[in-house]
Formats: C-alpha cells, structure tokens, sequence
C-alpha cells in the first residue's frame, strides 16, 4: 500500500509535469518538448530495455550533453518559468483576500479602458503605435532605454505620444503598475526568417518582447489601422476593439476564444482561429 508521501509525491510530479506542459503548449513549443520526451523513450528502450550496445553508446553521449542543449532550445521558456516562479505577484495571490482581488481588478479594468479606446481611435486615424503591458517578467532594461514618464495611464496622453512626427512616437510605451513607465523604449527585434513581410518593425518588436517576457504589446499598423496583440512568441492579429478588451482582461481564456488570425513562428504559418 503507498504511503500518504507517496501519494504526495506523485501528485506533486503530476503538477509539474502539467505545468510544464501547460507552459510549453503556451509559448508554441509543445512540438519541441513532445520531441525531446520521444527521444528519452526511445534512448530508455535502447540502452535498458534492448541493451543495444553500439546504439545505446552513441545516445548516451547525446544524452550527457543534453542539458546544456535543453538549456539552448528552451532559454525562453526556462527564464519566463523561473521568474514567473519567484514572482512576489504569483505568491501574493496566495495572501491575498478576496475583497483585495476584486478591488484590484477594478482598477485594471479601468486602465485597460483607457488602452483600448486609445487604439480604436489610432485605428481609426492609421497612426502607428506599440504599447507593452508589464506582467509577472520585469520590464526595467526596457524602460530605461526610453523617456521616463511615470503617468497615470490616459487615451489622449497615449494618442498624444504616438502622434505623428512628434519626438516620443518613434518606440514603444511600457506600462506597469497601471502606469506608462516610459515612451521611446527600443525592444528586443524579433528575426525570425518566417514571420510575414507585411510585419513591419513594430510587430517584429512587439513579437520579439513577448518571446522573452509575459508581456503582452499591443500593435497599430500604420499603413492598414489594424490592431495586433502579441503574447508568448504569437501574434493575434486583425482584432477589434472588443476583442482586445477581453484578451488584456483575461488570461488563456480570452485568447482561446478569439477569433481572427494567428501567427506563431514556430508554426511557420498563419492559422485561421475558431
């Protein structure tokens, strides 16, 4: 009969596991990591099971530098892990009360109002724009590269900032806190080869920021007025203004449900979301 330790450490191990699937499938990397599982079976089955000796020699000196290349193909996803994991916001939501959760939700939602109609109205008059939304991933390199600013987070100040040929609109706007930090801030490009060629650099930004961070970056094309939101390495794109309220809302369950195109480089491929 297990013990009550076994029973933990099982439980423990199966959460884990889920975490670490539930992470991979939301940073596009579910493919990489069902490979990496196949290759440890199939190394297992070699060299234990089937006592190849040849064959299992050969795996073996893979497998003992495989850590370093987990380390090279998951850089990303072990950074956003660990920092999510000491996060002082993930651990006091384990203190907090109820009456304290609610509160605070109110106060984002009206910030979030505030981003919103402030890309509608971008949208509507095609001036370019890039707003990233801290999260759990700290955002303070970024920020000191631009103008510091530390305002209250308002529609006009936004539109203000991203109009056209004044001296902050060229960068992108952090906010924290429920707070624009900084305007004119330089984001980490992405480079990926097989993002489409009607991304500009504003999307490769917005993309390469939430490939190394939780940020969420909200995008306006210039040339189009479309409205893009870019969250752990994909790219929502062609979205309404009702639509982007839900996903800066909600977590998974806004970007589930919405419709519209999505991009993930690591599909190589816009897919039409349900």
């Amino acid at each position: 009969m297990p013990s009550l330790l076994d029973i933990i450490d099982i439980f423990l191990v199966a959460l884990l596991l889920y975490g670490i699937y539930k992470l991979m499938k939301s940073s596009g990397a579910i493919n990489i990591f069902i490979g990496v599982l196949s290759f440890i079976a199939l190394w297992i089955l070699v060299s234990y099971i089937f006592k190849m000796k040849l064959l299992g020699g050969i795996l073996d000196k893979v497998v003992s530098v495989g850590a370093i290349a987990l380390i090279v193909l998951f850089q990303n996803e072990l950074r956003r892990f660990l920092v999510m994991l000491g996060s002082r916001r993930r651990w006091k939501n384990f203190v907090a009360l109820f009456s304290q959760k609610k509160s605070k939700q109110t106060a984002s939602k009206s910030y979030i109002v505030q981003i919103v109609l402030a890309c509608k109205n971008m949208a509507e008059s095609n001036t370019g724009a890039l707003i990233v939304i801290e999260n759990n991933i700290s955002l303070d390199e970024y920020i000191l590269t631009g103008e510091r600013t530390d305002a209250l987070v308002s529609y006009r100040l936004l539109e203000n900032i991203f109009y056209r040929n004044t001296p902050l609109h060229d960068g992108a706007v952090i906010i924290s806190n429920e707070r624009i930090k900084a305007a004119a801030c330089i984001l980490p490009v992405s480079r990926d080869e097989t993002i489409p060629k009607q991304y500009g650099l504003r999307h490769r930004s917005a993309l390469g920021i939430s490939q190394v961070s939780d940020a969420k970056a909200i995008v306006v094309s210039e040339e189009t007025g479309h409205i893009a939101l870019a969250y752990m390495g994909k790219i929502y794109a062609d979205l309404s203004s009702k639509e982007l309220d839900r996903m800066l809302n909600e977590d998974n369950g806004g970007f589930l449900s919405t419709p519209g195109k999505l991009f993930s480089p690591r599909s190589r491929k816009f897919a039409e979301e349900d």
